[in-house]
């Protein structure tokens, strides 16, 4: 489902550099009145224990609305895939083609990764070379698109929407609960949109 290899041109946007954090989706239901499951806090706290950790439990639907209400939206599967290479060309992950626990928290422990079956607080590895911070591990990440498994034998070569319909919603990065292969920058997974996990979380972007 991550081919053909192929290449897109996209326009200008800015994206986050961390994963949007507990804190701040706390906030955003304070201030929005959001009808967000207060049960689902509780499992928050088991994985994302503190507010600079990155937001779990969050569905498709929970995630766009968090955009909307911060002035920003989330990003198409090509522009996450842009930003998580960080300017390099053809490399496995978002620093190149080697993967150890100093780079990311996935499955098990080791070097920098000091987190067993739980995420870690945001930026707690290195930034890739836009400075982008947890662009593999840690949470996956809601794209907008609509999953289509064989979506890149016809997407349009500028600025690929992803399909005009589906049942699920693409995620990309991998998790904390992650095989390595998952974290690949490549890699393409897909969830239902209103289901909530310990492993996905999103991020924001916004054009000029």
């Amino acid at each position: 489902n991550a081919l053909p290899v192929h290449t897109v041109e996209l326009d200008a946007f800015y994206m986050d550099v961390h994963e949007v954090t507990v804190g701040q989706f706390k906030q955003f239901v304070a201030e929005s009145g959001y009808a967000y499951p207060a049960n689902r806090w509780t499992e928050v706290a088991k994985y994302s224990p503190g507010d600079d950790y990155p937001m779990v439990y969050v569905s498709w639907n929970d995630a766009t609305a968090y955009c909307e209400w911060a002035g920003k939206r989330l990003p198409t599967e090509a522009e996450w895939e842009y930003a998580a290479r960080g300017g390099l060309s053809g490399k496995r992950y978002p620093w190149g083609d080697e993967l150890t626990h100093d780079d990311a928290n996935y499955t098990g422990t080791g070097g920098k990764d000091k987190w067993d079956r739980q995420n870690a607080p945001v930026g707690s590895f290195a930034a890739n070379g836009y400075g982008l911070y947890d662009m593999a591990g840690n949470v996956w990440e809601w794209c907008s698109d609509w999953w289509g498994e064989d979506y890149y034998s016809s997407s349009p070569s500028r600025n690929p929407q992803g399909p005009s319909s589906g049942i699920y919603r693409v995620l990309r990065g991998g998790s904390w609960y992650s095989i390595p292969s998952a974290l690949r920058a490549a890699n393409r997974d897909y969830y239902g949109p209103t289901s909530a996990s310990n492993r996905v979380g999103f991020r924001c972007v916004s054009g000029f």
